[in-house]
């Protein structure tokens, strides 16, 4: 069974230093990411703090922040949902992260140290553990969390937030996508990109990750078009 994708270690700042408000954040952001609110999911406002076990106060904060990305909007009634992509919306998607994924691999692998390779390396083998095994949920941890490696790589924080954004805006159909055509029909370059890096072919390691983005966008409006 692969190990949880989100390691504490692996967060940007210990969880026991940060406010209870961020704390809650976080926690709504990965139920949005990872589509454990489907899109087009009405929730309620009290069923959230219920859920997530917080207060009101820290809950709408959240959800305040979360519509200012694009992430979630209100439904009235004290609602909220994840928005319905359209198709205008993926191909916006696509356009942007065609030039956002490739630009920021390409600036990671000039910066990647052996370290950073090396925890790439282990993030994609345990996402493969995670296709074999079936485990969709992983999977989609696993699959955004080897792409938040690159981009903290990167060291491009503007852009890294963007693309971020986009994840945001796309994770939920993903899981939708996934759920329908099962771990095993997904695309992957990240082999591709990763022996690029290890080489320090920057232009070959950027070119690997958008065909893996454009494939992964296409197959997600495929599947949603029908």
């Amino acid at each position: 069974m692969p190990q949880s994708a989100l390691q504490p270690s692996q967060t940007d700042t210990a969880p026991a230093r940060l406010p209870a408000h961020e704390l809650i954040y976080r926690e709504l952001r990965k139920l949005v990411l990872f589509g454990d609110l489907a899109p087009g999911q009405a929730v309620t406002i009290q069923g959230l703090t219920e859920r997530l076990g917080a207060g009101m106060t820290p809950v709408r904060e959240a959800i305040r922040r979360l519509i200012s990305e694009g992430a979630l909007e209100f439904q009235g009634n004290r609602r909220v949902s994840v928005p319905v992509l359209t198709a205008g919306n993926i191909s916006e998607i696509i356009l942007a992260r065609q030039w956002l994924d490739p630009h920021l691999t390409l600036r990671a692998t000039e910066r990647a140290t052996l370290d950073d390779l090396a925890e790439l390396t282990r993030l994609d083998g345990v996402l493969d553990e995670a296709i074999a095994g079936g485990d969709l949920r992983n999977y989609l941890e696993l699959n955004y969390l080897f792409h938040h490696q690159i981009y903290q790589i990167a060291n491009a924080p503007i852009l890294a937030d963007l693309a971020e954004g986009l994840w945001l805006r796309f994770g939920p159909s993903l899981r939708v996508v996934c759920g329908r055509l099962g771990t095993q029909n997904l695309p992957d370059k990240h082999k591709d990109m990763l022996d690029a890096m290890h080489a320090r072919d920057a232009e070959s390691a950027a070119r690997a990750i958008r065909e893996d983005v454009i494939q992964g966008m296409e197959q997600v409006r495929h599947a949603l078009q029908l």
